[in-house]
């Protein structure tokens, strides 16, 4: 994973060194570029691309959300790894509906952040299990409503989203239920219909809103 090509935007230049020199030394791969704001990182971005490119969320001049939205109107293939502080929680949606595929907590350990960088480059979604946790205590803590119509996922849909809530790979998840990656495929297909959701990370917060999983 060494090869990796990584675009690092982040206004704390502390951070962006701390986390830069973490990333080469454990030779998750190279940080090829850096942007201390989203205007910074929109003016900087041209081809050939990064592979990944990990986006703080709050930020002068433009934050994450609108610097994620115009960068993938230019480049729909953008990988984008939102970097999160607790409290950023209520920007999830909008940095979702920009386009990010995943979260990572600023305060990660290495392999986490390895397991997120390589999850999301694989074209996985990727959230922590602490983030997961922290989202949906929140959620209970603002809405005590019943639990509401699950948009007539079976009881299989509902098992398949639980573990993409996990991170999971179609493969992964074949294993744990004993199917074949293709039929999870048919599966994850099924529930981004059923639920009007644009990728895995949309499922993720579909999931944590109608309280079809549980904190880990």
């Amino acid at each position: 994973m060494d090869g990796l090509r990584l675009f690092l935007v982040d206004d704390h230049k502390i951070f962006r060194e701390g986390l830069k020199n973490l990333i080469e030394i454990e030779q998750i791969g190279k940080v090829v570029a850096e942007a201390a704001n989203g205007q910074d990182f929109i003016n900087k971005l041209s081809e050939p691309l990064p592979d990944l490119v990990l986006m703080d969320i709050s930020m002068p001049v433009m934050d994450g959300i609108e610097a994620t939205r115009r960068a993938r109107e230019r480049f729909p293939d953008l990988m984008v790894l939102a970097l999160s502080m607790h409290g950023d929680e209520e920007y999830y949606y909008k940095m979702i509906e920009a386009g990010v595929k995943g979260f990572l907590l600023k305060d990660s350990g290495i392999k986490e952040i390895e397991r997120a960088i390589q999850s999301v480059v694989d074209g996985e979604s990727y959230f922590s299990n602490e983030l997961l946790r922290k989202i949906i205590s929140g959620m209970n803590k603002k809405s005590h409503d019943p639990v509401p119509d699950k948009d007539g996922l079976s009881v299989r849909e509902v098992e398949v989203l639980g573990l993409i809530c996990e991170g999971l790979t179609n493969e992964e998840i074949g294993d744990r239920l004993c199917i074949s990656a293709q039929t999870v495929k048919g599966h994850r297909s099924n529930l981004l219909a059923k639920t009007n959701c644009k990728n895995s990370a949309s499922l993720v917060m579909y999931a944590i809103k109608h309280k079809l999983v549980q904190p880990v």
